[in-house]
């Protein structure tokens, strides 16, 4: 039997019908998607307006999300939730005032740097990280208040753990696996792991193969004992799925990810400039339609049908419906 929901905490598609069709084969009824990288204010607009168009044309596949309710909407409906979010805080450029503006445009997540440094914190390429900036503390608070998460995906040890604990709300790192399971940059450390649970925040864990143990040849069952490793460790409540899905994108997508404006250099961080495109994605998940594979794998590994049925997407639904709305004024 399926999971009441699935969710998946980030995908970053090349978006069409075919994809739409295929979230709704693998019964997903929620997705983060992805809106701006390198992208201004006006920039983001502009990716919510093709979004606009899409809802008006697969009214019967997707859906936009704002609230936790929206996804059982989406479910009794047959359609998707899509929920927006950033992977910099380019959008904001220099003006907190936006921070609101983004969230009543739909935005729900947001990291507070991508690889580099930013005006809010450090990424966790750069060789020396000294934590939350004087703005990225304001732009904390002012997400608490809106309902605005803080998304640490991208970033370094030191902001990591500074950005846990300045928050008022539970922050989420949407996109990434152990460091004790896979020694890749971007993946977090126990300690981070730890202060992130403990204060009711959530971890999506990433099939992207630099995340994964092994690369593109990772098996479901590592990926799965990983899973239920982290399920001892952590508590099985705060963990969630966030495949960063980047089905169907060219390669070339990948300079504007990894070098945006910032550089006139092949700078791709997780890749290599001789092999700059997109891995091959592991053979047991390729796109949505392989979510049933993913619980088929948990099961496996001895998880129960509760643990499973919050991996799948109940901790996401639970950690969206207290998190996305505002701070009642005091």
């Amino acid at each position: 039997m399926p999971t009441p929901y699935r969710i998946d905490g980030l995908q970053y598609a090349n978006w069409s019908p075919k994809i739409f069709e295929e979230m709704a084969q693998g019964g997903v009824h929620a997705v983060h998607v992805t809106i701006a990288y390198h992208e201004t204010f006006r920039e983001m607009v502009l990716q919510i307006e093709a979004w606009n168009r899409w809802f008006e044309r697969f009214p019967e596949r997707i859906m936009m999300g704002r609230t936790a309710a929206d996804i059982d909407t989406a479910k009794a409906t047959g359609r998707t939730a899509i929920f927006f979010g950033f992977q910099n805080p380019s959008p904001i450029e220099d003006d907190i005032g936006l921070i609101e503006i983004c969230h009543t445009l739909g935005a729900r997540f947001m990291q507070l740097s991508y690889n580099n440094q930013s005006f809010l914190a450090t990424g966790c390429y750069e060789a020396e990280d000294p934590g939350i900036t004087r703005f990225g503390k304001q732009a904390v608070a002012e997400m608490n208040r809106v309902g605005l998460v803080v998304d640490m995906s991208h970033s370094a040890e030191r902001s990591t753990l500074e950005a846990i604990d300045i928050s008022s709300r539970p922050i989420a790192i949407t996109h990434a696996n152990p460091h004790w399971w896979h020694p890749a940059l971007r993946n977090k450390s126990d300690e981070v792991l730890r202060a992130l649970t403990g204060r009711g925040g959530m971890l999506g864990f990433s099939v992207y193969p630099h995340h994964l143990k092994d690369g593109s040849n990772c098996t479901r069952e590592s990926f799965c004992a990983m899973i239920a490793e982290c399920a001892a460790r952590y508590g099985a409540a705060n963990i969630g799925i966030g495949t960063d899905l980047c089905q169907d994108q060219p390669d070339t997508v990948v300079e504007w990810m990894r070098v945006g404006r910032w550089s006139k250099q092949l700078d791709y961080g997780e890749g290599s400039a001789d092999n700059p495109g997109f891995p091959p994605m592991p053979q047991w998940f390729n796109d949505n339609r392989d979510f049933d594979s993913l619980e088929e794998g948990l099961r496996e590994v001895g998880m129960n049908a509760e643990e499973i049925a919050g991996v799948m997407g109940g901790n996401w639904y639970r950690f969206f419906e207290q998190n996305f709305v505002a701070l009642s004024p005091s």
